[in-house]
């Protein structure tokens, strides 16, 4: 898989979950809260490794596009589940 793809698919679900551990937050939902954050680091990890591996430069884009797409999909999500 393209480094690339892995770097945004790694930033929408990072970016997803942080906004979606905000809303567990704001909302009092504790319950989510640890397997939450285990996730995020997961994701963290994987976005830090790869611009490690691949460097810096385009690879911004994917990491931008996916986060912003990450955080408007856990808005929604967050609405309809509640």
């Amino acid at each position: 898989m393209s480094a690339y793809l892995v770097a945004g698919l790694a930033s929408f679900v990072f970016v997803f979950l942080k906004a979606l551990q905000q809303l567990n937050v704001v909302h009092g939902n504790r319950w989510w809260v640890l397997p939450t954050s285990f996730a995020m680091a997961t994701c963290e990890v994987a976005v830090v490794a790869n611009m490690a591996k691949f460097g810096w430069g385009w690879i911004i884009i994917p990491v931008g596009l996916g986060g912003g797409l990450g955080c408007l999909v856990a808005m929604e999500f967050h609405r309809r589940i509640r």
